[in-house]
C-alpha cells in the first residue's frame, strides 16, 4: 500500500485551562490514533500543540504521557512526524528530537505529490508592528533564554503558564482574518514575487496555524490555508498525494 497521505495539525494548546483541556488532549489523542500509519507518509505540527513548553537541560514538563505514546506509535510505525515551534512551545531544544520528530523553521518549503507548500506556524511572517517583533526577538533571544532558565523549575512553569493562559484569554478565541491587509497575506504575494525573481513556480499551498481562525482563500495562484484552533472543535489537513486532493477536516 502506497504512503499517500500527509495531516497537518496546529494550535492544540495542551495545557491551557481554558474550556475542557482534559477532553481536548483526548480529542488530539484521538486524531493521533486514527492516522492510518499504513498510508501515510508525513504529519506535520504547525506549532502551538503545547501552550506552554519549556525543556531544562535535564527537565521537561510533566504530563502528556497520552500523547507521546500515540506520536511515538506513528513513528515507530514508519510515519515521519515534524514540529515546527510556535509563539507558545519556542522553547523546545532537545526533547522532541530525542524523541524521533525532525523540527523544521519557517517558512519550511517542501514538495508533496507534486506540489509546492510553504508551511510554518504563522506567527512574525510579513511586515508585522514592531511591538511584536521585539517581544518575538526577546523569546529567541539566548541570553534571556538561559536566564528563564535559571529560575527553578517549579516557578518557572507557574509563571510561564500564568502568562501564557493570560495571553489566550485577553484575546478573543474568534479572530476574523482580514484578508489582503494581513501581514500572512502580504507575506504569501512577497515570497511568490521572490519565487519570480528566481525563475522559481509559485507555491501551491500555504498552510499555517497562528490566527485561530478557519482560512481558506486565493493569493494569487496559490491557495493560503490556516487551521483553526483545538479550543473547541478537532481540525486538521490532510493531503492526498495521488488524488491531489487536500481536505480540510473538523469535527
Amino acid at each position: 500500500m502506497s504512503k499517500n497521505l500527509t495531516y497537518f495539525a496546529s494550535d492544540v494548546h495542551l495545557g491551557l485551562q481554558v474550556a475542557d483541556p482534559t477532553g481536548r488532549e483526548a480529542r488530539f489523542v484521538a486524531f493521533l490514533k486514527a492516522i492510518p500509519a499504513a498510508e501515510t507518509e508525513a504529519l506535520y505540527l504547525l506549532g502551538d500543540i503545547w501552550d506552554f513548553w519549556y525543556e531544562y537541560r535535564d527537565v521537561v514538563p510533566k504530563g502528556y504521557v497520552r500523547v507521546f505514546g500515540a506520536l511515538a506509535d506513528l513513528m515507530d510505525a514508519g510515519v515521519k512526524v515534524y514540529f515546527f515551534p510556535g509563539n507558545h512551545d519556542i522553547w523546545t531544544y532537545r526533547y522532541f528530537e530525542e524523541l524521533g520528530m525532525t523540527r523544521l523553521t519557517q517558512p519550511y518549503v517542501t514538495e508533496i505529490g507534486g506540489k509546492t507548500f510553504c508551511l510554518g506556524h504563522g506567527d512574525g511572517l510579513g511586515p508585522v508592528d514592531r511591538g511584536y517583533r521585539i517581544l518575538r526577538g526577546i523569546f529567541h533571544n539566548r541570553f534571556l533564554q538561559a536566564c528563564f532558565s535559571a529560575l527553578h523549575p517549579w516557578f518557572a512553569f507557574r509563571l510561564g503558564n500564568g502568562w501564557s493562559r493570560k495571553s489566550r484569554l485577553g484575546k478573543s478565541i474568534g479572530y476574523t482574518f482580514k484578508g489582503e491587509e494581513e501581514p500572512l497575506y502580504k507575506f504569501c504575494e512577497s515570497f511568490n514575487a521572490q519565487r519570480a525573481a528566481s525563475d522559481a513556480p509559485p507555491v501551491d499551498i500555504f498552510l499555517f496555524g497562528h490566527y485561530h481562525c478557519a482560512v481558506d482563500l486565493s493569493v494569487g495562484p496559490s491557495r493560503l490555508l490556516l487551521l483553526q484552533d483545538w479550543i473547541s472543535v478537532s481540525n486538521w489537513v490532510v493531503f492526498d498525494a495521488v488524488s491531489g486532493d487536500i481536505s480540510v477536516c473538523r469535527k
